[in-house]
This record gives C-alpha cells, sequence and structure tokens, in this order.
C-alpha cells in the first residue's frame, strides 16, 4: 500500500516520546508499504535530520512550525472564539494543507496516518481511508491538570481546554476509519469522547531494544534521574510536586543524592530552584544523556496528570535502570509493583522506594533486569506493532 503518514513532529532524532513512537511506527510500516513521510520541524536546521529517516520512506516532505508566545497567545484567543481547542488552532498552518493539496492527486494514497491528534485535520484533507493514531487521550490530560491545579483563572482555562478537547477529539475518532490507541484505558477515554462502539485497536508504543542497550552506571552512583521534555505541563508539575513534597526526605536519608532534571526548555521555577540548591542539576536539552545514565541509581515519573505511555519508563527499562513511579505515571503498562517497578502516590511511599533503589544496588539491578524483560517480550516494536497488519495488511 501507499501510505502517507503525518507527524507533528519530525521522527528523529529518538530525543522525545513522541519521535521514538512515530520513529518505530514508521519502521513497521516500511517493511511492507511505500511511506511518503509529511512532518512539521522547527527550524530549518531540523531538516538535516531526515536524512536519517530515507530507508524508511518514498519521499519525505517537511514544513516549519514556528513556535512563539505571541504565536500562543492569538491561538488561545481564537479558541476561545472558536470553540476549537487551543492544541489545535496552535498548530494550524496553511503551508502543510497547501502542501497536501499538491500531493494529493486521485489515487495518490491508499491511506493516511495521522501521526497525534494534531494532525488529525490535516488528514481529513486527504482522498484516503483515514487512520489516527492516537499517542494519548488528549482530553484525559487536560482534564487531570485542571483537577491538579488550584482554584482560579489558569484552573478554568484548562476546564474549558479539557471540555473543548472532549467534544473535538470525540467528533476526530468518528471521523476516521481507524483508531489506534496506545492501551486499554486510552481506548476507553476515547470511546468516552466518541460514544460507544469506536473501532479502535490497541498498539502500544514500542521501541528496538537494541537502540536503547544498558548503560554501565558508576560505582556507588547516587544520582536520581527524570528525563522527559519540561516544557509539558504534566512534567513540570510531577517535578514540581517531587521537589515540593518528596526531595527533602530523600536528601535527609541521602544526603550525597543529586537529581537530574534532563529535558528540553525548563521552566523559570526550576531552574530558580537549581540556582539556590546545589543538589539539584537542570541541564535543559542534552543531545547525549549518557553521563547522567551513568551517574544514576533510579529513574523517577512522579506523574499526576497525563495518557498514553511514558516512553521514559521503556527506556530507562530497555536500559535496565530501576523505575520509581506514580499510578499514573505508569498507567497502560505492565507494570507490576515490586517486580518491574515501584509504584507510590503518597510523597513518604516515594521517598521511601527512590531511598531503597539508592542503597540497595542488587535489588535496585533485581528491578532493572526485570523491567529491560518486559520491553523485550512486549514492547519490542517487532511484537508491539502487529496490530498495524490489521489496518495495513502487508
Amino acid at each position: 500500500m501507499r501510505i502517507l503518514m503525518l507527524t507533528q513532529v519530525l521522527p528523529y532524532p529518538l530525543a522525545s516520546g513522541p519521535q521514538i513512537k512515530s520513529h518505530y511506527t514508521l519502521r513497521y510500516l516500511a517493511q511492507h508499504h511505500r511511506v511518503t513521510l509529511v512532518s512539521f520541524i522547527r527550524s530549518d536546521r531540523e531538516a538535516r535530520f531526515a536524512e536519517a529517516l530515507r530507508p524508511y520512506c518514498e519521499a519525505i516532505h517537511t514544513v516549519i512550525l514556528p513556535r512563539s508566545r505571541l504565536r500562543d497567545g492569538f491561538a488561545l484567543l481564537r479558541a476561545v472564539i472558536t470553540g476549537e481547542p487551543f492544541v489545535i488552532t496552535r498548530d494550524h498552518r496553511p503551508a502543510l494543507y497547501r502542501l497536501l493539496d499538491r500531493l494529493n492527486g486521485v489515487g495518490a494514497f491508499d491511506a493516511v496516518h495521522a501521526d497525534q491528534l494534531n494532525m488529525a485535520p490535516y488528514a481529513l484533507r486527504v482522498r484516503a481511508r483515514r487512520v489516527l493514531d492516537a499517542h494519548n487521550a488528549v482530553w484525559r490530560i487536560a482534564e487531570r491538570l485542571a483537577r491538579a491545579m488550584p482554584a482560579g483563572p489558569l484552573r478554568f482555562l484548562a476546564r474549558q481546554e479539557a471540555q473543548r478537547l472532549k467534544r473535538y477529539e470525540g467528533a476526530i475518532c468518528r471521523a476516521f476509519d481507524h483508531v489506534l490507541a496506545v492501551s486499554e484505558s486510552d481506548r476507553e477515554a476515547l470511546e468516552e469522547a466518541a460514544g460507544r462502539g469506536l473501532p479502535a485497536l490497541i498498539m502500544p508504543i514500542a521501541l528496538d531494544p537494541e537502540d536503547f542497550p544498558p548503560v554501565p552506571r558508576e560505582p556507588g552512583a547516587k544520582g536520581v534521574l527524570h528525563i522527559g521534555g519540561l516544557h509539558w505541563p504534566p512534567n513540570a508539575e510531577g517535578i514540581r510536586w517531587f521537589l515540593r513534597e518528596v526531595w527533602g526526605r530523600v536528601r535527609a536519608a541521602e544526603p550525597e543524592a543529586r537529581l537530574f532534571l534532563v529535558g528540553a526548555r525548563p521552566p523559570a521555577d526550576l531552574r530558580a530552584w537549581a540556582a539556590r540548591d546545589p543538589s539539584v542539576v537542570v541541564p535543559g536539552f542534552v543531545a547525549d544523556p549518557t553521563p547522567y545514565w551513568r551517574q544514576s541509581a533510579v529513574v523517577i515519573v512522579p506523574l499526576h496528570a497525563g495518557s498514553g505511555i511514558r516512553v521514559k519508563i521503556l527506556e530507562a527499562w530497555s536500559r535496565g535502570m530501576p523505575v520509581v513511579s506514580t499510578s499514573i505515571g505508569c498507567e497502560g503498562l505492565i507494570a507490576h509493583h515490586g517486580e518491574n517497578i515501584w509504584i507510590a502516590d503518597d510523597p513518604e511511599g516515594f521517598a521511601q522506594a527512590v531511598v531503597a533503589m539508592l542503597r540497595c544496588p542488587e535489588e535496585a539491578r533485581r528491578i532493572g533486569e526485570a523491567g529491560r524483560e518486559t520491553v523485550r517480550a512486549l514492547y519490542d516494536y517487532r511484537v508491539a506493532c502487529r496490530p498495524l497488519d490489521v489496518v495495513y495488511p502487508p
């Protein structure tokens, strides 16, 4: 089949969860189909990474998606006026519609694969079978964020966005021929938005374990690692909770512990925390985070809002690193407390789990190895992406 794949981020390098998810979906499709990739990029410099995707693509086209606070402000105003979700209006670019009109000749494609909700409106422009690859139930993220916020204008806006997203996401799901959800909980959330009978298949996020091998850790490593974009509100809010409620307890038990917050665009308050607390390191985006993996004994996922599957857990598991997570952080994964992960939702329990991983290298190794086996068995893309064969018969 000839498939047109639309992605909100270029699926290379493998520097973020969405990139990893899209990359291995592309690689799986390319085994049996001819794929044309159309992707947003953030600058001309990013276009050079497309060369790494040539082996999987019949053709690659990119469109620049600039971001700024001014553009976001206009998008928010438009969302309030039109009732369209902010995350959709923010990514509206006429240049991409014009490109699709040029590509979309009669019979040009057998199917269009919209990767993430943001790309769904563009897929509606294409005359072909439509497939929505939902990385998350996006409305649920906004709803959980709003619930966690203190009363005030921001909470009001977040609740409005959640309501807009639920209506929009439901309508989009009904307009597509196939919907792919990453977990049963996400499938249920999408069905709640779209109505019963949604024809959704479950295809978990996956990767190639060979691309994420174990990193030998330094003897006596005392690092606590969080890796993931800090511009994403659920990540930032989870880290704020960890700093306020958990980190002091960890430091009281393990004074030599250091917290590494590795991820793009850290908010000013997190940078300010690091400036006054030498135990907290906020390097921002790091092209090669290997030194932080080597210095760390445990990975934390202190999420209290979110949806989908946390790629950061899959990467940590693949690298043989033990993980301490909240229940929401590991939602959708085959994760069992005390077997392949430690799960805690209260500050004391979370701190105790982190301290246990710092103090007990053998226990940390056992948990990490169990996580690696979980990835090999269930989240290798060669296995996990097989539902694509139902949507796109080889």
